[in-house]
């Protein structure tokens, strides 16, 4: 991880900036040389829409998603839990996703690979203030794709990948973990980084929390918006974001229900007596 924290710095400091009017060569397709050779051995971050597409695309549970094909890295600079994409146990460290004909799960797979050649940086993710998010692209030697003649701009690369939607589901997440509240060097105590995790990257232990807990008696839900919690993963998934930012930066992104604020008005004035 100390790597990629350098990779980050030598890209924000050394990477030439794309607008999204820029052009680049690259084309990835079965007549390349190296087709497949890029899905080995490298560090996936998953975002927590990754995961909800890939989950609902594989039919299985975000637990057992996180647990058969996910990895949790940590280190000392580190401020909230990230998820990496696990890669097989065997020679090549290959994508568990990886078949002989390419992608198994293409339609849904995730930001970064979409992305690829593109990179997108985030200067503010390092502490800066003023310099905006800027594409770079990832020329790598041994990638044949830019030896292809296909032309894009930045702007018709993100829409032929489907990024723009990506880009839009993921909106709220970035939000919070941009939050000033890590930008100024807070960290999160070890129960509030387990509930980051859950709410985030967890939707179905999420919703379990919602429905199967107390969490409705302290909380004011109107009745659409918790049939959708139920049924719709993206309203799950937005509302856990604004979930966090409430429980861990006590913003009023949430509705505590009146009779509880009652008793917590209560409980104060007892206890300064």
């Amino acid at each position: 991880m100390n790597e990629f924290e350098d990779i980050k710095e030598a890209i924000l400091t050394n990477a030439p900036r794309f607008t999204e009017n820029d052009r680049f060569k690259f084309s990835c397709h079965s007549g390349v040389r190296c087709y497949k050779e890029c899905c080995a051995n490298v560090n996936i971050f998953l975002t927590p829409y990754d995961i909800l597409r890939m989950k609902n695309r594989l039919g299985i549970s975000s637990e057992d998603f996180l647990a058969r094909y996910t990895l949790l890295p940590f280190t000392e600079k580190q401020q909230v839990p990230v998820v990496v994409l696990k890669m097989l146990d065997d020679e090549g460290k290959h994508c568990p996703f990886l078949g002989s004909g390419g992608c198994t799960v293409y339609e849904d797979r995730p930001w970064s690979c979409r992305m690829y050649p593109l990179g997108l940086a985030s200067p503010k993710e390092n502490g800066g203030t003023g310099e905006e998010e800027f594409y770079f692209l990832m020329q790598e030697e041994d990638c044949c794709g830019f030896e292809e003649d296909r032309q894009w701009t930045v702007r018709q690369w993100l829409e032929n990948q489907g990024i723009v939607e990506y880009n839009k589901m993921g909106e709220s997440f970035k939000e919070l973990a941009l939050h000033d509240f890590f930008r100024r060097g807070g960290r999160l105590e070890p129960e509030k980084m387990e509930m980051y995790y859950m709410a985030c990257y967890n939707l179905d232990k999420f919703r379990r929390f919602i429905f199967e807990s107390r969490f409705l008696s302290f909380f004011d839900l109107d009745e659409s918006l918790a049939e959708s919690l139920r049924n719709d993963d993206v309203q799950l998934m937005q509302f856990a974001f604004q979930w966090l930012r409430f429980s861990l930066f006590g913003e009023p992104t949430v509705k505590v229900r009146e009779e509880i604020y009652a008793i917590r008005k209560r409980q104060m004035g007892k206890q300064a007596l």
